[in-house]
């Protein structure tokens, strides 16, 4: 993708970037955020969260570039992962208190397939209890903290695909590409529920959001290394997407 080139704005010298990052196991999205902003950045958001466990690809914009937050978050996510059978957690990722196990032996890998297809096109998906999204203003996540769980109304999701790449049970190694806000650690839990015997996501990374690809994102270990200027010689062209805002 084209780096983009810069006009005399700010105290730095530099407008806008968008920051491809390779969000490594244990950060939180606002942790990246937070250390990019230490560069003396105004403004920096992303475009669509992953969890602390979940790595990949984090889209990020600096500058006047937040104004496209909304736009590039929309857009479609492609994700590798991998989800065990047999295990339910609190919330649904290997991160969570374990809450039941169940025999996982009768499930034939022609009952994976078969299910899994299902899955795929337009449907609705509750969010989990220990997500970001809003109710009422106030993060689930922070009422799942306190011992509340609230109703949360299904919203629309559509799953493009959702191929199986290997099976070694317990384990499903798999690949989704999916709309904006669809909770894979649901959707592996969902799939538990429907093979009789619960499942849970044990793995996740993110490898494309819109047009970006996680070939192009830097580590932060290489971020680290880093000057401002550093930083913003390697965000790509705005320029592109100024259309999207």
């Amino acid at each position: 993708m084209r780096r983009r080139s810069y006009s005399n704005k700010p105290d730095h010298g530099y407008d806008a970037g968008i920051l491809l990052v390779d969000k490594p196991a244990s950060w939180t999205s606002h942790d990246v955020v937070s250390f990019v902003r230490g560069f003396g950045v105004r403004k920096v958001g992303h475009c669509g969260t992953l969890d602390p466990a979940a790595t990949g690809l984090l889209v990020l914009v600096l500058g006047s570039a937040t104004k496209l937050t909304g736009n590039l978050n929309s857009q479609d996510k492609i994700y590798e992962g991998e989800m065990c059978l047999g295990i339910e957690t609190s919330t649904q990722d290997g991160e969570g208190k374990i809450l039941n196990e169940q025999d996982y032996s009768g499930v034939t890998e022609e009952m994976v397939h078969d299910v899994c297809a299902g899955f795929v096109g337009a449907q609705t998906q509750i969010p989990p209890m220990v997500s970001a999204k809003k109710q009422n203003g106030k993060p689930l996540y922070k009422l799942a903290r306190q011992g509340i769980v609230v109703e949360r109304e299904p919203v629309p999701i559509h799953i493009y695909y959702l191929s199986i790449e290997k099976i070694d049970l317990p384990v499903v190694r798999f690949s989704v590409k999916c709309s904006k806000g669809t909770y894979i650690r649901t959707l592996c839990a969902d799939i538990g529920t429907l093979l009789g015997c619960g499942a849970h996501l044990k793995s996740l990374r993110r490898t494309k959001s819109g047009d970006f690809s996680l070939p192009d994102a830097h580590t932060m270990s290489e971020i680290k290394t880093w000057d401002i200027h550093k930083l913003f010689e390697n965000c790509l062209d705005v320029e592109p997407f100024r259309t999207l805002a």
